[in-house]
């Protein structure tokens, strides 16, 4: 893509396309993105440090619950930031040092 961006995709479970991220980011930070069940797999394993959702008032076709599914995984996470405002709420989960 236009200014370097590539693509890779992964078949080989999360695990590997975390650790391929990992290398490819050299020490960097590496961020998903995905729909809802990428994000699910992620807080399942217990691979999320950080977590930035956008939360915009259109509901396109029928939605889907981002928290669903991930049993107690969403425990480890406490909000730290919350940004309000008539076009897009950002809130941002960080994982909890308890």
């Amino acid at each position: 893509m236009e200014g370097g961006t590539t693509f890779h995709f992964v078949t080989d479970g999360i695990e590997v396309a975390l650790e391929q991220a990992r290398q490819a980011a050299d020490g960097r930070d590496v961020r998903i993105g995905g729909g809802a069940s990428t994000i699910q797999q992620f807080l399942r394993a217990g691979l999320v440090d950080e977590l930035h959702v956008v939360v915009v008032p259109i509901l396109l076709g029928a939605g889907e619950r981002l928290f669903d599914g991930v049993g107690d995984a969403i425990d480890a996470l406490e909000m730290s930031e919350f940004v309000p405002s008539t076009e897009v709420t950002h809130v941002r989960f960080t994982r909890s040092t308890d």
